[in-house]
C-alpha cells in the first residue's frame, strides 16, 4: 500500500514536472521576440567602456536583472493573485519609458550637437556641458551605465514575466511560480551570456590574429577585429529601435482600439505600427519631461 502511494506520488510528481517543461517552452517562444530586443538593448547600453571593464560591468548588469526578477516574479504572482487589474496599466507606465528613452536618444543624438549655424550661447553651453561631461570619472560614467542597463531590464523583464503569466494564467499557483521562476533564470543566463560574448569579440579578434597563430585563424581574428566596431554600431541602433517597437508593442496590444487595428494588419504593418506609436508616445513624453524640467527651475528661480 504504501509503495504504491509512492509510486504514485512519484508519477504525479513527473507530470507536473513535464507540465512545467512544456509551458516552460512555450513561453520561451512566445518571449522570444523581447528576448531578442532585450539582447539588443542591453548590448547597446554596456558597450563603450574600458576593454578590461567590459565583463565587470555586463556582470554588474546581469545581477542587477537578477534581482529584477526576484522582485518581478513574487510582484506578478501577487498581482495574479489579487489585483490582476493593475498588471495593463503597470505594462503601459513601462511601455511608455521605453519609448522615452528612447526618444531620448535619438533626441540626444539629433539636437545635442552644437553646429555652426547655433548661436554664441548655445555653442557655449553645448562646450560646458562636453566639458562636465568630460570631468566625470570613468567609474561614475561605468555607474551610470549599469544603472541605465538595470533600468531598462526591468522593463523588458516585466514584458518577459508578464507574457509568461498570460501563458500559466490557467494553471495552479505552484506551476505558475515554477514557470516564472524558470523562464527568468533562463532568460538572464541568455540574454547576458551572449551580451559577454558580444561586447569581447574584439579581444578574441586580437587573441586569434596574434603572430603566432595559424593563417587561417589569423584571417578569423582580423575579420573579427573588422566587424566587431560595425556590430556595436548595429546593436546601437537595434537596441533603440527595439525600445521604439517594444514600448510601442506594450501600448498597442494593451489599447483597445489600437489593438484592434494591430489585428487587421500583416506582421510588418504591425511592427510599423508599434514603432509609430513609440516614437509618437516617446517624444511626447519627453516634451512632458522637459516641460515639467523648464516649470521646476522657474518656479526655484522665483524662491
Amino acid at each position: 500500500m504504501a509503495g504504491t502511494s509512492l509510486l504514485a506520488l512519484i508519477d504525479d510528481i513527473a507530470a507536473t514536472l513535464d507540465d512545467i517543461a512544456v509551458l516552460t517552452k512555450i513561453a520561451a517562444k512566445k518571449t522570444s521576440g523581447v528576448l531578442g530586443d532585450d539582447l539588443a538593448v542591453n548590448a547597446e547600453q554596456v558597450s563603450g567602456v574600458a576593454a578590461d571593464r567590459e565583463l565587470p560591468v555586463v556582470w554588474a548588469v546581469a545581477k542587477g536583472s537578477a534581482v529584477n526578477k526576484l522582485i518581478l516574479v513574487p510582484s506578478a504572482l501577487a498581482i495574479s493573485q489579487f489585483a490582476p487589474v493593475v498588471i495593463t496599466p503597470l505594462l503601459m507606465v513601462g511601455g511608455s519609458y521605453l519609448c522615452y528613452e528612447g526618444f531620448e536618444k535619438v533626441y540626444e543624438k539629433i539636437f545635442h550637437k552644437a553646429n555652426p549655424g547655433s548661436s554664441t550661447t548655445e555653442a557655449a553651453e553645448a562646450a560646458e556641458a562636453e566639458k562636465r561631461l568630460m570631468a566625470l570619472d570613468l567609474a561614475t560614467i561605468e555607474k551610470q551605465k549599469v544603472k541605465g542597463a538595470i533600468l531598462t531590464d526591468f522593463v523588458l523583464s516585466a514584458e518577459i514575466v508578464v507574457i509568461t503569466l498570460g501563458t500559466v494564467a490557467a494553471e495552479v499557483f505552484a506551476t505558475k511560480a515554477l514557470v516564472l521562476s524558470s523562464i527568468s533564470i533562463i532568460m538572464t543566463v541568455g540574454v547576458y551570456g551572449f551580451v559577454a560574448a558580444i561586447v569581447k569579440i574584439d579581444d578574441l579578434g586580437f587573441f586569434l590574429s596574434r603572430p603566432q597563430k595559424k593563417p587561417w585563424q589569423k584571417n578569423v581574428g582580423l575579420c573579427l577585429l573588422k566587424t566587431a566596431p560595425y556590430l556595436m554600431k548595429f546593436l546601437g541602433l537595434a537596441g533603440t529601435i527595439a525600445m521604439f517597437m517594444v514600448g510601442g508593442g506594450i501600448i498597442t496590444h494593451n489599447f483597445g482600439p489600437l489593438h484592434h487595428i494591430k489585428e487587421g494588419l500583416g506582421s510588418v504593418l504591425q511592427l510599423g505600427l508599434d514603432s509609430g506609436v513609440g516614437l509618437l508616445v516617446g517624444g511626447l513624453v519627453l516634451a512632458g519631461v522637459h516641460m515639467f524640467q523648464k516649470a521646476k527651475v522657474s518656479w526655484f528661480n522665483k524662491v
